[in-house]
């Protein structure tokens, strides 16, 4: 036990959980044994801490381990950046440059993300697991080196085998152990210590006073699911430390800052669109709507440009175009997945001045006034939005609001 706890001391490990106390012990079981370890577990479970904690209680840990995120290096230079290249066997390779096996001889390789190397690099990977040979990217002369491999993913190995998307003799050599990582919805009972950790790190290292978290903060936290898992958890410390800087964080704080992020708007029915579920769905509408106003001018114009009416003085504003002219009705829809998001018996007989207006009015509502937001979601300039706040002469309204 006394083992176990300054395994997890040198490594910082957090948690005194049943699922983190079992992966201390795999860790302190397969440390020194020389075989290839497979660490699997959402996005978020800290997987690099595992392995980095594996090589640094291990015989290699004087040598140096090496990081690579394979789903983050291009299908295109994998095998060059995996085994390095022997100058000019592709274009750019001016000099001869060693892959990450070779930096990492004697050593260890960590390969994040293993799930997303394409299948002609498994079959070398595969080959320096069971003999430690390979071959630089344009050179035949084969190398050797003397690694222990890592490997980490979020993705199902065994399911992508059976899609034929991920080698099976890889996946078997891989997993030869596995050390499963819980997410932390799982471990709730390690997220006050995550938390402690997260706001003292971030609180010393930027200078904020720290009073602390409420019990009823962290019991409100436990009650949300953490997709992100401790990397989301993570941010969304360092976030309220920011927000509410120098004050003990409280349930109602911890509320706040979630909703900010997680809580979803209701339907407000009197928007001339139907807004979602979702914040990102409401900006999305309201950039139709000013589509939907486009769309009109452009038909305007295009049908001016038909009848002959159209001379060189063309009117700077669409208010002083021919009013007389019909539009046909299908231009008052905008139709996505089968339903109408702007209807016209919401419309009436409203000008295309008065219906602008309207939506700037309702949009700065809709954003509590934050006229930077409110310029984005209609797709114009701070100084249109500002310009147009003027000429319509809507500052006296917000200003009673405030």
């Amino acid at each position: 036990m006394n083992n176990i706890h300054t395994l997890q001391k040198r490594s910082g490990i957090v948690g005194n959980s049943n699922g983190i106390k079992q992966v201390l012990e795999m860790i302190s079981q397969i440390s020194n044994v020389d075989i290839s370890v497979l660490i699997t577990g959402e996005s978020g479970t800290g997987k690099e801490v595992i392995a980095k904690a594996v090589h640094k209680n291990s015989k290699r840990s004087n040598s140096s381990l090496v990081v690579v995120n394979c789903g983050a290096i291009p299908e295109g230079i994998i095998e060059s950046e995996l085994f390095g290249h022997k100058k000019g066997s592709f274009t750019g390779a001016s000099v001869d440059r060693k892959g990450y096996f070779e930096e990492a001889d004697l050593g260890t390789i960590f390969l994040d993300e293993i799930g997303e190397t394409p299948l002609e690099t498994q079959v070398k990977l595969l080959r320096v697991l069971e003999s430690g040979e390979f071959m630089r990217v344009g050179e035949a002369k084969t190398r050797k080196t003397d690694v222990r491999i890592i490997a980490a993913t979020n993705k199902d190995l065994k399911a992508l085998v059976e899609k034929k998307q991920f080698r099976e003799d890889l996946y078997y050599r891989l997993n030869t152990v596995n050390i499963h990582l819980p997410a932390l919805r799982n471990r709730l009972e390690d997220l006050g210590l995550f938390v402690e950790r997260f706001a003292l790190e971030f609180t010393r290292s930027n200078d904020i006073r720290y009073r602390g978290f409420v019990p009823d903060a962290i019991r409100t936290m436990k009650q949300y699911d953490w997709p992100g898992n401790i990397r989301e958890l993570k941010h969304f410390v360092e976030k309220i430390l920011v927000i509410e800087k120098g004050k003990r964080i409280t349930s109602d704080m911890v509320n706040n800052s979630m909703n900010d992020i997680y809580s979803k708007p209701q339907v407000n029915n009197e928007l001339p669109i139907v807004v979602d579920n979702d914040t990102n769905k409401a900006e999305i509408d309201l950039m139709l709507r000013q589509l939907f106003l486009l769309k009109q001018d452009t038909e305007i114009i295009q049908k001016l440009i038909m009848s002959g009416s159209v001379n060189t003085n063309v009117p700077s504003k669409i208010e002083s175009l021919d009013k007389s002219i019909e539009l046909p009705q299908k231009s008052m829809e905008i139709i996505e997945e089968g339903f109408k998001l702007i209807r016209d018996d919401a419309i009436g007989d409203i000008s295309i001045k008065d219906l602008e207006k309207e939506a700037i009015t309702r949009t700065l509502s809709f954003f509590n006034n934050n006229r930077r937001k409110t310029a984005r979601s209609l797709g114009m300039s701070e100084r249109t939005l500002y310009r147009k706040i003027e000429e319509f002469g809507l500052e006296p309204k917000i200003n009673k609001k405030k």
